[in-house]
């Protein structure tokens, strides 16, 4: 410690402390301390005791949210030998977690006299422009400035000419300079997230130039000398905006990467002459997009044009979805359209680190039609005359076996497998005595039986044993493909049973399933049971908020999740039961609409002539949340109406008695939930109004001492907001919901609007004492200076006149005591 003070050594006592992790850092040729809190602190300590060696260092991380990072950045220019240096932001975060921009805004210029220095990463910094020094530094091969305030590069950018790497991603780049053409071996170039209008013609000149990265720009067209049908070899890679919709591929074939996340490989010689490919997402349409009963879709339909194109050789498909966490039990496949039919492809399923992202990935020899689903796990076999064995990997205790000659031709058998849970039996059934084994589907691709029996194994139900088997309670059902009907066949088959399995022989495949129970019909028991296991029973549910009713959220609810969306919405939101069961389709567009006195806010994107589109997916949330208004006067009565869910169009001129029978497997509707518009509360006394009507409380804001805002004064601050109102309000705290209904409610008034925002909000705020300086803070936020200096002056005026009343009642001496302490203060 005394050799600390006899150096006059700034760091302080904690350096010396971090001198051991220090020096353990400094391996070899290597010093990473951007890991490290005090990381320029152990820097600056380490090259004062082992200077030598740090000078040797060729590898160098430090943190740029340090304070030191400036004193730091001085020392760095004795390091001759470095190769790569990287001064990143990004280590701290804010109380909300969002990661804070480094202190660096500049560098010295003697950096650019490190001739080794190959590479350069400064991202997440301060930068508003590029260090000269940065162009001096000719060994350059990447550089990295991603996440900085960029506004343009310098002129002599078109020296760096080893530069093979460039990101400027997430600036503010406005265009670019002419020599940056000049950069002959730059093979990657990120530009995205910038504010790039054009871009120069040289950039063309780019001859290694295999990945150009322009997504996120408000370019309107790219020059000539990019054009993939002028000059094929230099765009390897091609990221396209969102809005484009299309893409050109020749011969030398090229990697694309749509905006929406779905990406392409053309591998060279996958076209003889250049083809424009023309692509568009749909919403899936139940007419033609058919799912099996437990099918789950996990994306939107990808359309590719032209249809029906061959290929020479395959294309592969990256289709990103919805997570199904989830699920067990299940796999991810892409599945495509002929114009026939659909049929599944071989996927594999990977996960993207930038940005996070399931994908699944296919190749395809023609273009058409492609989605994403969930299936039940589809395991498959060859059938050679020797015979074989198939089981599931979903249960294996599941096995078909097949003897020698079961057949002359070789044919692929496939198996899935659902499990059926216990308590979903007993649940469905009410009857604690009935259980079932898994559900087993079998096809082939064949239509010709078996010559040969063929042996399936599957396992005892749940609690039942060989031992303890009641024969007189077991039933074998077998199905037709589509599961509309289930037949015991139970006397046409010879059941053998084990300990734990049951055995049975068939010549043909469909789906087979093993129950015991007491019932006897049990044909039509078995249907409705499946009928309700299918995935897609759902129920709708329609609330209204609490503190305001004409806020009504709009949900469908897989049947599963309707106890837990309804206990956490509980303290929030009153409103009826769910509606009964209602089955849809994974993928199917339906509509709301509200009836009887009750419309809803026609300006929703989503909203046409009062009906609410929805798509349903049961891997995710089917909600709106809505703003209505009566058709009558609340000030008289409250109002009863409805919201109804359906399918299709409208029916006109409904008569009650139809209304009341909207269900059932040939009406467009799906259910009807009551919503009510209470009865508008009169106010006790009469309230001041303005000239439009619009009713204004009684309020002053602040306090005597700190001065007031009063009634009169917030009606001449509402008269200079003008449009600005909305941003004002959510910077004081409104709910994006509660901007949305003022401007709904008071659509054709500005002035109203304006009144309703800020009354609503002082209202709220009257008894906080910091309620004025949230206000002048709102009106800086919102970029009206102006009225937070009137505010201010308001304010200020009000306690002036405070001050002179104190010294009127003969108080000014305890007044200048206290003006006295604030200032010793």
């Amino acid at each position: 410690m005394a050799e600390l003070q006899e150096l006059g050594d700034p760091l302080g006592e904690g350096a010396l402390e971090a001198e051991a992790p220090a020096s353990s850092c400094l391996a070899g040729n290597r010093l990473n301390l951007d890991v490290y809190p005090e990381g320029c602190r152990l820097f600056l300590k380490l090259y004062e005791k082992r200077r030598e060696e740090v000078e040797q260092v060729e590898f160098l991380r430090l943190s740029c949210n340090e304070e030191l990072i400036t004193s730091t950045l001085s020392t760095i220019p004795v390091l001759k030998g470095l190769k790569s240096l990287v001064l990143k932001g990004g280590h701290t975060r804010d109380e909300i977690g969002t990661p804070q921009r480094g202190l660096v805004a500049s560098l010295p210029q003697e950096l650019g006299e490190l001739s080794h220095l190959a590479h350069l990463d400064l991202g997440f910094n301060s930068f508003s422009a590029l260090p000269p020094c940065i162009t001096k530094l000719g060994s350059l091969r990447s550089l990295l400035v991603s996440h900085n305030s960029l506004q343009g590069l310098p002129e002599d950018f078109g020296q760096l000419s080893n530069l093979t790497f460039f990101s400027a991603m997430k600036n503010q780049l406005q265009g670019l300079p002419q020599n940056i053409g000049e950069l002959a071996a730059l093979e990657t170039l990120d530009l995205s997230e910038n504010a790039l209008e054009s871009l120069p013609e040289e950039i063309g000149n780019l001859q290694s130039c295999t990945e150009l990265d322009l997504s996120g720009n408000r370019l309107t067209g790219i020059p000539s000398s990019l054009d993939s049908n002028s000059k094929p070899e230099k765009l390897q890679r091609l990221f396209l905006e969102a809005g484009e919709d299309s893409f050109t591929v020749t011969p030398e074939g090229c990697r694309v990467f749509l905006a929406c996340g779905v990406q392409f490989c053309f591998p060279l010689g996958a076209t003889t002459t250049s083809v424009n490919i023309h692509f568009q997402k749909h919403s899936p349409d139940p007419q033609w997009v058919k799912l099996k009963d437990h099918d789950i879709l996990l994306s939107e339909v990808l359309e590719l044009q032209p249809h029906g194109i061959h290929f020479q050789k395959e294309v592969l498909i990256w289709l990103p979805y919805a997570s199904t966490q989830y699920l067990h039990d299940r796999e991810i496949v892409i599945r495509t359209f002929s114009g026939q039919n659909w049929s599944d492809l071989r996927t594999r399923v990977e996960w993207k680190e930038k940005p996070k992202k399931h994908v699944a990935c296919c190749s395809v020899p023609h273009f058409s039609w492609f989605l994403v689903v969930s299936r039940l796990v589809e395991n498959e076999c060859r059938v050679p005359q020797e015979g074989a064995l198939l089981f599931s990997t979903v249960d294996p205790n599941i096995k078909v076996t097949f003897p020698p000659g079961v057949t002359e031709e070789t044919r692929t058998v496939k198996l899935q497998v659902l499990p059926v849970s216990s308590e979903d039996l007993q649940e469905i059934t009410n009857d604690p005595e009935t259980v079932a084994s898994p559900l087993l589907c079998l096809s082939q691709n064949s239509s010709i039986d078996f010559l040969q029996p063929v042996k399936i194994q599957l396992p005892l139900p749940p609690g039942v044993t060989g031992l303890t088997l009641d024969r007189s309670r077991v039933h074998l059902l077998h199905s037709d493909w589509n599961a509309q009907n289930w037949n015991d066949i139970t006397s046409q088959v010879v059941l053998e049973f084990t300990h734990l399995y049951a055995l049975f022989e068939v010549t043909h495949f469909s789906w087979y399933w093993l129950w015991c129970t007491t019932k006897t019909y049990i044909g039509g028991f078995a249907k409705y049971v499946y009928k309700r296991l299918r995935m897609y029973q759902v129920n709708f549910i329609a609330l209204q908020r609490k503190k305001d009713p004409e806020q009504v959220l709009l949900q469908c609810v897989p049947k599963h999740k309707v106890d837990p969306v309804l206990k956490r919405l509980h303290d929030r939101y009153r409103g009826p039961e769910p509606s009964d069961m209602v089955e849809m389709v994974e993928g199917e567009q339906f509509f709301a609409a509200f009836e009887r006195g009750i419309s809803i806010d026609a300006d929703r994107p989503d909203c046409t002539d009062g009906r609410i589109s929805f798509n349903f997916f049961s891997h995710l949330k089917n909600v709106k949340e809505v703003y209505i208004t009566s058709e009558v006067d609340r000030k008289s009565k409250s109002v009863k109406g409805q919201v109804s869910f359906y399918r299709g169009a409208v029916p006109e001129d409904i008569p009650e008695e139809v209304t009341k029978r909207r269900k059932g497997p040939d009406s467009h509707w799906l259910a009807t939930l009551p919503i009510r518009l209470p009865k508008l509360k009169t106010q006790g006394k009469e309230q001041p109004t303005t000239p439009n009507g619009f009713s204004l409380p009684p309020l002053n804001l602040g306090n005597a001492e700190t001065g007031y805002l009063t009634q009169a004064n917030l009606l001449a601050i509402a008269g200079r907001v003008g449009a600005d109102w909305p941003t004002i309000g959510l910077n004081l705290g409104l709910s994006y919901q509660e901007v949305e209904q003022i401007r709904y409610n008071y659509r054709d008034d500005l002035g109203a609007q304006v009144l309703h925002m800020l009354f609503s909000w002082a209202q709220q705020n009257e008894k906080h004492p910091d309620c004025v300086d949230k206000l002048i803070s709102a009106m800086k936020e919102s970029g009206r200076q102006d009225i937070a200096d009137e505010i201010t002056a308001i304010i200020a005026l009000g306690r002036e006149k405070y001050r002179e009343s104190i010294r009127r009642v003969g108080l000014d001496q305890e007044s200048s005591t206290e003006d006295s302490a604030i200032a010793m203060v």
